[in-house]
């Protein structure tokens, strides 16, 4: 394992007081982000931009993957009032784009799909002109609870497949390459009108060939969007870090979604699952999500 960083992995320090008054704002709404509970690099930009990622049903997983900074535990109770929440703090903070994800519920019968739902909902309702992007996780493979959320009229759906599916046993224990595909063709085919979006991170011991194979597939299955980053452990808890990937690799990464027909592909050091969402999804300037 190399653990010296690159010098194409240097992040830039957040403008002063910025990410106190964004963390503090938060905080007071009672709202989590994933950006601050993935650990993510990228946390200090988008705070300095007022930009987060909504992380609704708590801040503890049911799961425990190899590569995810959000805590293992027992998870809360589902909080009605959390959808509200997230629309009031979207509008305060004056945004138009605004992207939504969660911790994984296996304890919920829905695995969460109604919350997504409800926050979809108002947050339409408290900005009219907002557009949703959610990330889900997989709902144990139940597609009604998926049709509830889709139901919602999320402007894209997100659901990440992360690796490739050699992988799996270990960046991903309870999950399931073949169910993330089948979850992102049903969305497809549920809801022709939406985006379909999905990710992966790279640097956990894959081959370009497995990549390749993962961006055709994910193309099959009905996706539009594409994002993919750099791996960076969050934590020593964490899956270590097999290979820093060059910058060249990702530009290469991004032609080769192009040739397939992706309809936008991201790709680089720091790109993440909402990394410039607005931008990524056509819509223009991402103003509520930066790169988390």
């Amino acid at each position: 394992m190399n653990r010296r960083l690159p010098e194409w992995l240097t992040v830039k320090a957040p403008k002063r007081g910025m990410y106190e008054e964004m963390a503090g704002f938060l905080k007071a709404m009672g709202l989590h982000t994933v950006c601050q509970s993935a650990s993510c690099p990228n946390i200090g930009e988008c705070f300095s931009r007022r930009t987060a990622t909504f992380m609704i049903l708590g801040n503890a997983c049911t799961r425990d993957c190899g590569f995810c900074g959000v805590r293992h535990g027992r998870p809360v109770t589902v909080d009605p009032e959390e959808p509200r929440r997230v629309a009031e703090a979207a509008a305060r903070l004056g945004l138009r784009y605004v992207v939504v994800t969660s911790v994984t519920r296996d304890d919920l019968d829905d695995g969460g799909a109604s919350q997504f739902a409800e926050t979809v909902r108002h947050v339409k309702a408290r900005i009219p002109s907002a557009m949703v992007e959610i990330l889900i996780p997989d709902f144990g493979g139940n597609w009604d609870a998926l049709e509830q959320v889709l139901e919602s009229a999320p402007f894209v759906l997100n659901h990440n497949v992360e690796t490739v599916p050699r992988l799996y046993p270990v960046v991903r224990p309870g999950a399931s390459y073949d169910r993330s595909l089948e979850l992102l063709e049903t969305a497809r085919r549920l809801r022709p009108s939406i985006y379909v979006k999905s990710g992966l991170m790279v640097g956990l011991g894959e081959e370009k060939v497995e990549v390749v194979e993962v961006l055709g597939a994910l193309r099959r299955a009905g996706c539009d969007i594409v994002t993919i980053g750099q791996y960076l452990q969050p934590s020593r808890t964490n899956l270590p870090v097999v290979e820093y990937i060059p910058p060249a690799r990702f530009e290469e990464y991004e032609q080769i979604g192009r040739r397939m027909g992706f309809r936008q592909i991201a790709a680089g050091p720091f790109v993440r699952s909402s990394y410039h969402a607005a931008e990524i999804s056509g819509v223009g300037r991402a103003v509520s999500s930066g790169p988390t």
